[in-house]
C-alpha cells in the first residue's frame, strides 16, 4: 500500500509539473528574498530580468547578514560596467515570516541562507501559493527530505514551481560533457562499472577562504555547522548528484525507490583553527553552538568531507565532496569522468589546465584509430553548429575540446542562467516532466546517504 501511494503521487507530480505556475493577477513577477543569510541569494540579482519588478521585498531578521546581503545589491547598483536597478524594501521585524506570509507583495520567493530553517521556508511558502526559487540544498536530512517529499506534491496541487539552484547545469564544460555522452559514435554507451571501477566518479573541492565579486566572503558562524549549513555529503554533493543524473541520463523521469541503489557513503572532517574561524567571520571566538565540535586542542572539527557510492539505473556512481579552508593555487575545483564504451569524457581543472576546468575526449585503449578520429570530427560537427567556436585539439593519446572565452562566463553569471531557466518555467509553464521527481531523487540520494555515512560501524 505504502508503494502504491508513493507512486500515485509521483504521477500525480508529473501530470501536473507542465502546468502554468501563478504569477499573480498579472505576467509581472515581483522577487521576495527571505532571510538571505548567503550570498548566492545575492548573486541571483546580479542581473536584471525582463518582465522582472524592480523592487524587491525583503523579509529577515536585522543583523550582519542582511547588511551584507544590502551592501552586495548596492554594489550591483553601482557596478561601473553592468549597473541594475534594483529597488530593496526591506521588513526586520522579528515576525518577518508571518508578515511575508500575509502581505503577499511578491509572487516568486528567493531562499538562500541557513539551511536549519530552508525546508520549512520552503513549506510554508508554497503551501502559501508563492512560487520558490530555492538555493541548494533544500533538505539536509531524512526528517526534511520527507518535509520537502510532500511540498512538492502541495506545488502540484496548488499549480506553483518550486525549483532549485543548480549552477553547475551553465558550467560550460559540465553542459559539453553531457552534449558528448549523447553522441553514441564518439561515446558508445556509458559503462555499467562495479564497485571498484565506477562508470561514473566526480569531485568537487570547496574552499572556506574564498573572494566573492572582488571581495573576501565573510561567512556567518553558522555556516561551520553541519547542524545549520549540513555536511558534505548533503551540501556540495548535491551538485554532483545533479549532473550525474542530468549528464548520464538526459531528460530521464528517476523513480527514487526503484532507481537507486546506495552502495556505501563516508563522511570525514576539516579542521579549522580560531584564526582561521576569525578570519572568515570576523568573531574572535567560537559561538556557544559550535564548542561540542571542538577537539581537545579547541580546534573546529567540520564534517563537511564525504563519499557516496551508488547505482543509478545499474550504473556505479562514485562522487566525493571535499572541503579545505584555503586554496594554494587556484580555486573551487571540480573533476569529473564519464566512462562510455569508446570513450572517457574527462574534466580536470588542476595545475595543468591553469586551474581552469578544461574537458576531454579520451578513446578507450586500442581505440584511438583513423576510423575513430575521422568519425570523431566528422560527428563533433553537430557540436560546432550548436556552440560556435569550439574545437578539437589533438594530444598524443587524447583529444582536448577547446572551448572560446565567451562561454566561460563564470560561476557568479551561472546564477542569472539558473534565474532566466526558472522565470521561462513559471512564464510559459513548460518545466520538463522529469525535473519533480528528479530534484526528488536527488534529496533522496543525498539525505540517504547521510543516514548510512552517519550509521557505519
Amino acid at each position: 500500500m505504502k508503494h502504491f501511494i508513493l507512486s500515485s503521487l509521483l504521477l500525480a507530480l508529473l501530470a501536473t509539473s507542465c502546468t502554468n505556475s501563478k504569477t499573480g493577477n498579472n505576467s509581472v513577477v515581483r522577487l521576495i528574498t527571505l532571510d538571505p543569510g548567503h550570498f548566492h541569494a545575492a548573486l541571483v540579482q546580479k542581473s536584471m530580468y525582463e518582465g522582472v519588478d524592480s523592487t524587491v521585498y525583503v523579509y529577515a531578521p536585522a543583523g550582519e547578514e542582511l547588511n551584507q546581503h544590502l551592501k552586495k545589491i548596492d554594489a550591483y547598483n553601482h557596478d561601473s560596467l553592468n549597473p541594475t536597478q534594483w529597488n530593496e524594501e526591506v521588513y526586520t521585524g522579528s515576525d518577518f515570516l508571518d508578515k511575508m506570509l500575509a502581505e503577499k507583495k511578491g509572487n516568486a520567493v528567493i531562499i538562500s541562507g541557513n539551511n536549519r530553517r530552508k525546508t520549512e521556508y520552503i513549506q510554508k511558502s508554497v503551501e502559501a501559493g508563492f512560487n520558490v526559487l530555492a538555493d541548494k540544498p533544500m533538505a539536509i536530512d531524512q526528517k526534511n527530505f520527507e518535509i520537502l517529499k510532500k511540498t512538492f506534491a502541495t506545488a502540484a496541487e496548488k499549480k506553483v514551481l518550486l525549483y532549485d539552484i543548480m549552477t553547475e547545469r551553465s558550467e560550460i564544460t559540465n553542459t559539453l560533457q553531457r552534449e558528448l555522452a549523447a553522441l553514441p559514435e564518439v561515446f558508445g554507451q556509458l559503462q555499467k562499472g562495479t564497485p571498484e571501477n565506477p562508470a561514473v566518479e566526480m569531485v568537487s573541492v570547496h574552499y572556506f577562504y574564498k573572494s566573492v565579486s572582488g571581495s573576501t566572503l565573510i561567512r556567518p558562524a553558522w555556516f561551520m555547522d553541519v547542524a545549520q549549513q549540513g555536511e558534505g555529503i548533503t551540501d556540495v554533493a548535491t551538485h554532483l548528484v545533479d549532473l550525474v543524473q542530468w549528464e548520464c541520463f538526459p531528460d530521464k523521469t528517476i523513480d527514487y525507490q526503484k532507481d537507486i541503489q546506495l552502495v556505501g557513503a563516508n563522511r570525514w572532517s576539516t579542521p579549522m583553527t580560531l584564526d582561521q574561524f576569525s578570519a572568515i567571520t570576523k568573531l574572535s571566538a567560537f559561538p556557544e553552538y559550535l564548542k561540542s565540535a571542538l577537539d581537545k586542542n579547541q580546534v573546529l572539527q567540520l564534517y563537511v568531507n564525504g563519499e557516496i557510492d551508488y547505482k543509478l539505473f545499474g550504473t556505479y556512481v562514485k562522487i566525493k565532496a571535499l572541503w579545505d579552508y584555503k586554496a594554494t593555487a587556484g580555486g573551487d575545483n571540480h573533476y569529473s569522468i564519464l566512462k562510455g564504451s569508446k570513450s572517457n569524457l574527462i574534466i580536470k581543472q588542476g595545475a595543468e589546465q591553469n586551474y581552469k576546468p578544461t574537458l576531454y575526449i579520451e578513446p578507450i585503449a586500442g581505440g584511438n584509430t583513423e576510423s575513430y578520429t575521422q568519425t570523431l570530427l566528422e560527428t563533433f560537427k553537430s557540436l560546432e553548429a550548436k556552440y560556435p567556436g569550439i574545437e578539437l585539439k589533438k594530444g598524443s593519446a587524447i583529444w582536448e575540446v577547446v572551448i572560446p572565452e565567451k562561454y566561460k562566463v563564470g560561476h557568479e553569471a551561472h546564477f542569472a542562467q539558473v534565474t532566466n531557466r526558472f522565470l521561462d518555467y513559471l512564464k510559459n509553464g513548460n518545466i520538463p516532466t522529469w525535473e519533480v521527481p528528479n530534484m526528488i531523487a536527488k534529496y533522496f540520494t543525498t539525505t540517504q546517504a547521510l543516514e548510512m555515512a552517519k550509521n557505519k560501524k
